[in-house]
């Protein structure tokens, strides 16, 4: 029997102006994403839908799942197979198209950069390699029907840039 996992959180509208959704101007796309005993996010619609730039979107919360996910399956191969990271971030970027219909669209890739650095300049190559090994098992990329892609940016502590 396989396992199973369930992720549970609630997503609460805070966008009623007074008048409700009467029309389409008349309401606020804020909401919060709540996770018991986690932070609540302030979340809105895209600023191109009436959203609250301030406020974290669902295109945005996509993305940042795919980029997460990722990162903790390679920190998982790297700490596996002797590669020793002592820094990582990704500046992530999903693409967006919009349909002919009007009002639909759907992310169409999600670009990966992660910029690594590892310990040991003996490990830099192994330390780009590992980045293919993570489609194969990352959850939410397995999930998605848009490719994702990488472009790792692999540096050596202490090195010059």
């Amino acid at each position: 029997m396989s396992a199973t996992h369930t992720y549970d959180v609630a997503v609460r509208w805070t966008g009623n102006l007074g008048t409700g959704t009467d029309s389409y101007r008349s309401y606020g796309r804020t909401h919060d994403v709540l996770g018991e005993g986690k932070p609540t996010i302030a979340a809105s619609a895209d600023p191109a839908f009436r959203g609250d730039p301030d406020r974290w979107n669902p295109e945005e919360l996509l993305v940042a799942s795919v980029a997460q996910c990722h990162m903790l399956w390679y920190l998982h191969f790297c700490s596996t197979e002797g590669v020793t990271v002592v820094s990582y971030e990704d500046r992530a970027r999903a693409v967006m198209t919009m349909d002919d219909s009007g009002g639909g669209g759907r992310i169409t890739e999600v670009v990966l950069r992660p910029e690594v650095t590892v310990a040991d300049a003996s490990t830099a190559e192994k330390a780009r390699a590992l980045h293919g090994k993570v489609p194969a098992v990352c959850f939410i990329a397995r999930s998605v029907n848009f490719p994702v892609h990488h472009d790792p940016v692999i540096r050596i502590a202490g090195a010059p840039e």
